[in-house]
């Protein structure tokens, strides 16, 4: 997720590209305030956010499947191929970027939000703008996919709970998650569900994350592909979605999603304008936009946990 990194708040300027970040700024102002001409430093805080993620990733590994490494070491490296999707497509077009900064969570079930990028650039412009939006969910993306299949075929078939047994936590399954599951397994007996391992788990993980950042709202990666798509035409699409998901959220009293609405709304929900919205994307990336948000369809799973 991400939104502008604006030091000149009040005054007309070009957009300056995406800050990838849920929460306080200032980590990132004083990350970029170091990058002076000096000795090379260390950049202690993405270590130490990563470090508190490999431990809470870990908890959770430990506590859900009594195997640390088989569920936080594939979770990390799909996020880590995520940001470093976006950070390496930044360097190219020579947009200063940071460090993955991880954002640990102390207990499950996920034991982290993801991680983010710091980024900013004063000429940003359409074409780059899609770039640096798209390459880190399709990087996140392979690994969590290949962890799917892999994790599924350690997975076993178990007897469905039956109500009152206490099933304890129930995963809503995307539709890709479902035919991948059938791939493996074929159609399951009556009375039948999957136990998921840990490695599915955490494939499962990296494919949600992925669906969740491509809705094509805000500063979400899919709203900055959105954005270079319809330019801003976008903003009718981003407001329809967002009117849908509240009365959608209403109808089913499905509440696991406030706190994400409200996230969303306080950011902006519509995407910035870019410093040059003419800049041609071309026939390929047009169709890769496409086929990129259409993902969301078969990759999220609006009830994605129930206890």
């Amino acid at each position: 997720m991400s939104y502008p990194h604006d030091e000149t708040a009040g005054r007309a300027e070009p957009y300056r590209g995406p800050i990838e970040v849920l929460g306080p700024e200032e980590p990132l102002r004083a990350e970029f305030a170091d990058q002076r001409p000096r000795g090379r430093r260390i950049p202690l805080l993405p270590l130490i956010l990563f470090l508190a993620t490999c431990y809470t990733t870990s908890n959770v590994g430990n506590q859900m499947f009594g195997n640390a490494i088989l569920y936080s070491a594939p979770l990390l490296l799909t996020l880590l191929c995520h940001e470093f999707g976006h950070y390496l497509q930044a360097k190219r077009y020579h947009v200063p970027a940071s460090l993955p900064y991880f954002i640990p969570i102390p207990s499950p079930p996920l034991g982290t939000m993801g991680a983010v990028i710091g980024m900013r650039g004063g000429s940003w412009n359409r074409k780059e703008l899609f770039d640096i939006g798209i390459t880190g969910p399709l990087a996140g993306l392979v690994p969590a996919l290949i962890f799917c299949v892999i994790g599924l075929q350690q997975s076993e078939i178990v007897p469905l709970a039956r109500p009152g047994d206490g099933a304890g936590l129930v995963l809503g399954q995307p539709l890709l998650f479902k035919w991948i599951a059938y791939g493996v397994f074929g159609p399951l007996p009556a009375g039948k569900t999957i136990d998921f391992g840990p490695l599915a788990y955490a494939g499962w993980v990296g494919m949600f994350i992925t669906a969740l950042n491509l809705m094509p709202v805000s500063q979400l990666d899919g709203g900055h592909v959105i954005y270079a798509l319809l330019r801003k035409r976008a903003h009718v699409v981003t407001s329809t979605l967002l009117v849908a998901a509240v009365l959608g959220m209403l109808w089913t009293q499905n509440y696991q999603w406030v706190l994400m609405l409200a996230l969303i709304m306080l950011i902006g929900p519509n995407h910035p304008p870019t410093a040059d919205d003419n800049v041609p994307l071309g026939t390929p990336r047009i169709i890769l936009g496409w086929l990129t948000l259409a993902f969301v369809i078969i990759g999220f799973t609006p009830t994605p946990f129930q206890f």
